[in-house]
């Protein structure tokens, strides 16, 4: 049985969360409940995980992007939005971190330019906009798709595991 609670901690903290199936959606109340969260998936990442961020402008997909990096970086590390450069990379706790944003491209093939397989068999990849993968996106992936609720700082997490990340969030349910 699937302990959520003892993964991501004091349901209090979060605020009502639920799980259907795979899919488990938490209410976050405020950013440290959106960093917390990026920082408990961030120590479960490893080197070819593909995390895709999904979400209105707005949502919180950098925010959270940025709470995960520093989580396996430095808690000062700069990171700043991938907008206009498409990418950024971070040297982190077991190995290169890539930060995407596909807001701007025209087409999928284009993430091939920006060096998007090598992330994807070396490195943790972050995904703003991975829909813009079309055929692209990995299947073996963790979907976390965002939404501001109440107020600017509420957030919604769905997180939607494919292939091995629901093994992987069992594993850590049972704390």
């Amino acid at each position: 049985m699937t302990s959520w609670d003892d993964f991501f901690g004091d349901g209090d903290a979060w605020g009502q969360m639920t799980t259907q199936g795979e899919t488990v959606t938490i209410e976050l109340a405020g950013l440290p409940a959106t960093h917390g969260l990026a920082a408990r998936l961030a120590r479960i990442a490893k080197p070819g995980d593909v995390l895709a961020l999904s979400g209105d402008l707005g949502a919180g997909k950098t925010e959270f992007a940025r709470a995960f990096i520093r989580a396996l970086t430095d808690a000062h590390e700069d990171v700043p939005s991938p907008t206009f450069t498409l990418v950024q990379t971070y040297e982190g706790d077991g190995g290169e971190i890539w930060h995407f944003d596909l807001y701007r491209l025209e087409s999928p093939e284009e993430a091939f330019e920006l060096g998007i397989e090598d992330a994807f068999h070396e490195g943790i990849s972050l995904i703003e906009w991975p829909e813009r993968l079309g055929p692209y996106l990995p299947r073996n992936r963790l979907s976390v798709h965002l939404t501001v609720t109440k107020g600017k700082n509420h957030r919604q997490a769905v997180l939607t595991p494919h292939a091995d990340w629901s093994e992987r969030l069992r594993e850590c349910g049972h704390g």
